[in-house]
């Protein structure tokens, strides 16, 4: 049977086009509800500490408006996990934050976060919400997630992402993520792979044999202004397809 990877794609960019200016579109709901039209396996969006694009309210508005998973992405700390608990979606990720970054810089650091982690942790253990961390391709990193009970890590590859970009170093960057997958696989971990994804570079990613998830986002609503949210999506969803085999 043909391998199957998962497609999340993240919405958060059809918020910041609608927060330049302060206006009520495009409507971040109706980006969700393309998002399930087109075949795509989950909804993903990031409700940053100072709301600079997804906030509550979208929140709500999707998961009242499609049928398919959200996977909501947040900082590790009390008034985000609050917010995960009281709206429910059906997968959390916990990923660093930093207010002056522009984008996610690097994975969550678990060696050295791991007494916070697991007291956080602890908040969900009566909630039927599924929780992933999204590191680095690290083992050190690996192994302390293993060791907190989570099943399930997305790496980061911006690394590799931007030495595809910059042509230098794109085997090295790669190998990490291969050799992280394995060894993942080996600590009983589920692989998701996302940052910085699009159609020139996405084919490696998805023949590392252990992923089973991918979360693309800013590439996807950016080729939207030219091809349509829509077309983007089935574009890439047919990429990924055809480089399984």
């Amino acid at each position: 049977m043909k391998r199957y990877v998962r497609l999340g794609i993240n919405i958060d960019h059809v918020a910041t086009l609608r927060n330049a200016r302060g206006e009520n579109y495009p409507e971040v709901s109706e980006a969700a509800k393309i998002v399930e039209k087109s075949g795509a396996d989950l909804v993903t969006v990031h409700v940053r500490e100072d709301r600079r694009h997804i906030n509550e309210k979208d929140l709500e508005d999707i998961l009242n408006i499609i049928n398919i998973p959200v996977n909501l992405e947040i900082a590790a700390n009390s008034e985000m996990v609050n917010i995960a608990i009281e709206y429910k979606p059906k997968f959390v990720c916990f990923v660093p934050e930093n207010r002056q970054e522009i984008t996610t810089e690097g994975g969550l650091d678990v060696v050295n976060n791991f007494d916070k982690l697991k007291k956080i942790l602890k908040s969900f253990s009566n909630h039927n919400i599924n929780i992933a961390f999204f590191i680095d391709p690290d083992k050190d990193q690996l192994i302390a997630t293993q060791k907190l009970g989570v099943k399930t890590i997305e790496f980061h590859t911006g690394s590799y992402a931007n030495a595809f970009l910059k042509k230098n170093n794109v085997e090295l960057e790669l190998k990490k993520i291969t050799d992280s997958t394995t060894f993942a696989n080996k600590l009983g971990l589920n692989c998701h792979a996302g940052h910085g994804l699009t159609y020139d570079n996405v084919s490696s990613i998805v023949s590392i044999n252990d992923i089973v998830e991918l979360n693309i986002g800013h590439f996807i609503i950016a080729n939207s202004i030219f091809e349509g949210l829509e077309n983007s999506i089935l574009k890439m969803r047919k990429i990924i397809s055809e480089t399984i085999k």
